[in-house]
């Protein structure tokens, strides 16, 4: 049986470590859930999750990234006030911090398709959806993940990033928005190891600051829209 409820929390502002020992701790939580499910020939629902948090300065760094895409060394690191972790997701380095929607689903794959580009591609599809409100045009570059402006030409730029784990068709990791984000900090990597495009921010396109929780609530809706989730506040 299919469960297309989503458990919904916003974490607020939370150092990167400690949301990956809880995203860790709901992802086993959800893989343990289908495997007692098939071990005991059962079809009870998985429960599926999708959460919002922001972190303090911190850069990520993929599996198939590369070290030196990091240009600071921990006297660097120490200065900017920032930390480094290598994770598990896919892709290369990135940049988190305050004013970067950063958005972990949990989802059963089971519960809504088996199949991780399409599911990546949706994912896109939700931001550019939440772009589109604003009155920004976005969309995809060819060979790359995330979501671009002007992909067609020499003014590329990125303003969302995306990394994604998947186990046994359950999903943690996920995407990262610029919204009010300081871009100063993307100046010290070779942003998802791209050296020659530029990244961007909601704030940096508009002119002005938005109302970070008001965009929260647009990319929500339309995250739960395209999966058809029923969205569940906790």
């Amino acid at each position: 049986m299919k469960n297309k409820k989503v458990i919904f929390q916003d974490w607020g502002l939370v150092d990167y470590q400690q949301a990956w020992d809880r995203q860790e701790q709901v992802f086993a939580e959800t893989v343990m859930a289908k495997t007692q499910n098939r071990n005991n020939n059962t079809d009870d629902p998985v429960h599926n999750h999708l959460i919002f948090v922001e972190h303090p300065h911190v850069y990520t760094l993929g599996k198939s990234g590369k070290p030196e895409n990091l240009l600071l060394d921990e006297a660097g690191l120490a200065n900017k006030q920032a930390t480094y972790y290598k994770i598990n997701r896919g892709g290369d380095i990135t940049y988190h911090g305050p004013g970067q929607i950063v958005s972990y689903p949990i989802l059963d794959l089971d519960n809504f398709f088996t199949d991780i580009h399409l599911y990546l591609r949706t994912l896109e599809e939700a931001v550019i959806m939440t772009l589109a409100d604003y009155g920004i045009q976005s969309g995809r570059y060819e060979g790359y993940t995330g979501v671009w402006l002007d992909a067609d030409n020499e003014r590329a730029r990125k303003i969302c990033a995306m990394g994604v784990r998947c186990s046994r068709w359950v999903t943690m990791h996920g995407l990262a928005f610029n919204v009010n984000t300081d871009l100063s900090y993307f100046r010290n990597i070779v942003p998802c190891g791209i050296d020659d495009k530029d990244v961007t921010s909601l704030e940096r396109e508009l002119g002005f600051k938005p109302d970070i929780e008001e965009v929260k609530q647009k990319l929500k809706l339309n995250i739960g829209s395209l999966f058809e989730m029923e969205i569940l506040e906790n």
